[in-house]
């Protein structure tokens, strides 16, 4: 059992907490809003930081899942930072989504201070994070991600070793490529079928055990068409990594067009008032005939 240090208890972040200490690790946590913590604190147990280096001062693991890349920057390299407690030879490991720029800096600066870095963003939600059920794609040396690896098993089912620091980042990135072209995809279909006047159920039953199936359409396709989008990933989070995969691929040449105008129609949707919905509220802009 390792001490461990987790730093941002948010939706996904105290999950996560929980399941590392249900697997008998002894924990402390830090939350930028202290409420937060000290509610996590008297549901389960461990030990309350005032500040990140408190909460990595003499900790085996840090792990943190925070929000922006200003908010990693802070929690590792800031005043009172994580990165400056840690003790030669802990690991750290980042499940934030942020750029790559950044994830390769923490890597250097691990080095620098002879710490194992891992930037382990993950794929599954809300609910991946609940059920302990979470794929995530990690950068970082091999010993690092070998370190990593006993400590994600608490609320990982998938971990990949993708490649150096900032390389899990990017594959994050693919990912949510991916995600922004089925539900675009998805949304037409629906709006194409509901104007043609066809039932949707059937529809559904037709296509979703063919080539045209997917997580989005099995979990999704009921909840759109009853223009229900209180679930998982909201909005404003998705514009901001499709705007992270937007700025690496001016960086790196890649073209990624599709992916840019469907941060266009993510907006048309926080306009309409849809921020924090589901990303699946992307049929919202398609009009119900």
């Amino acid at each position: 059992m390792a001490r461990i240090a987790f730093i941002g208890l948010g939706v996904m972040g105290g999950p996560i907490a929980r399941h590392l200490g249900a697997a008998g690790h002894d924990m402390t946590v830090f939350n930028r809003s202290r409420a937060k913590a000290e509610a996590w604190v008297a549901a389960h147990g461990g030990v309350l930081a005032t500040s990140p280096a408190e909460a990595a001062k003499d900790a085996d693991v840090v792990v943190s899942c925070v929000g922006t890349d200003d908010d990693l920057a802070s929690v590792t390299l800031g005043r009172d930072g994580a990165f400056a407690a840690m003790t030669k030879g802990a690991l750290y490991i980042d499940h934030t989504t942020v750029s790559a720029r950044i994830a390769r800096q923490l890597g250097v600066e691990a080095r620098g201070r002879n710490l194992l870095c891992v930037d382990g963003p993950v794929t599954g939600g809300q609910a991946g994070a609940e059920n302990g059920t979470l794929a995530i794609m990690c950068g970082g040396t091999a010993p690092a991600v070998e370190a990593a690896r006993p400590i994600m098993a608490a609320y990982a089912k998938r971990v990949v070793h993708v490649g150096g620091p900032g390389d899990g980042q990017t594959a994050k990135m693919a990912n949510q490529i991916c995600i922004a072209g089925v539900l675009q995809g998805l949304s037409e279909a629906m709006h194409f079928a509901q104007c043609a006047e066809i039932d949707l159920d059937q529809v559904f039953e037709a296509i979703s055990g063919g080539a045209a199936q997917s997580w989005q359409m099995d979990n999704r396709w009921a909840t759109m068409a009853k223009g229900e989008f209180d679930f998982g990933f909201a909005v404003d989070w998705m514009r901001k990594d499709l705007g992270l995969a937007i700025d690496e691929a001016r960086a790196n040449g890649a073209s990624i067009p599709l992916a840019a105008m469907v941060d266009q129609f993510f907006s048309d949707i926080q306009y309409m008032g849809g921020g924090r919905q589901d990303t699946s509220a992307l049929v919202r802009r398609l009009p119900k005939r």
